[in-house]
């Protein structure tokens, strides 16, 4: 959160995926809920009070629309348009971008982050990701307290420095999870499809 120009409070987790502009994060829509743009700001790679890429405002906040109406978990997930004042580079060229997979089924080794509210650090955890219904996935990992909501749901992770492709997010079914050892995330479907060509259209070149 920002107020007065300052970092005020951590709630959420993010991460940056692939676009033209290089400047979009994926995150939970239920991080967006009563908030505007102006108050919101991603810092990539934050550790112990470090920002060593910096702070980046948010431009714009897309989310579905049957989450606009009816927070529907089936619809947990929201883009952020990011900018830095005074870079020449965009967020996708110094921290890198994940893939977003659509469609991805459940039983994959995924890798999870996130940022505990109360560390000053990420976290991070490999296990499968279950079938939770038709239309979510659960983890089982300890840990994800609140401030994890919009991590990745990660497959394919070759190494700190590689994109890995993300087929979830953590939200969804309550919300992500009313324990820290359980989290969940709406699987990603036509819905997801359509908002993320929206935000790369949005996004711009």
């Amino acid at each position: 959160m920002i107020a007065g120009g300052k970092l005020q409070s951590h709630f959420c987790s993010g991460s940056v995926v692939d676009s033209p502009s290089g400047d979009l994060v994926l995150t939970a829509a239920h991080c967006t809920t009563g908030r505007t743009a102006a108050e919101l700001a991603f810092v990539p790679d934050f550790y112990k009070g470090h920002a060593p890429y910096g702070v980046w405002l948010v431009s714009r906040i897309i989310v579905d629309q049957n989450w606009q109406s009816s927070t529907d978990q089936d619809d947990d997930f929201a883009f952020l348009v990011v900018h830095r004042h005074g870079s020449t580079l965009s967020l996708e060229d110094l921290v890198g971008g994940e893939h977003v997979a659509i469609g991805a089924p459940a039983g994959a080794t995924v890798t999870v982050e996130g940022y505990p509210a109360d560390l000053n650090a990420q976290i991070s955890c490999q296990n499968t990701a279950l079938a939770y219904g038709t239309t979510q996935m659960q983890f089982d990992c300890g840990g994800y307290t609140d401030g994890t909501s919009g991590g990745p749901f990660l497959v394919n992770v070759m190494g700190p420095d590689s994109p890995g492709t993300v087929i979830g997010v953590i939200g969804g079914y309550e919300q992500g999870g009313s324990t820290p050892s359980v989290s969940y995330a709406a699987r990603f479907g036509v819905s997801m499809l359509q908002l993320y060509q929206t935000a790369l259209a949005e996004a711009g070149p």
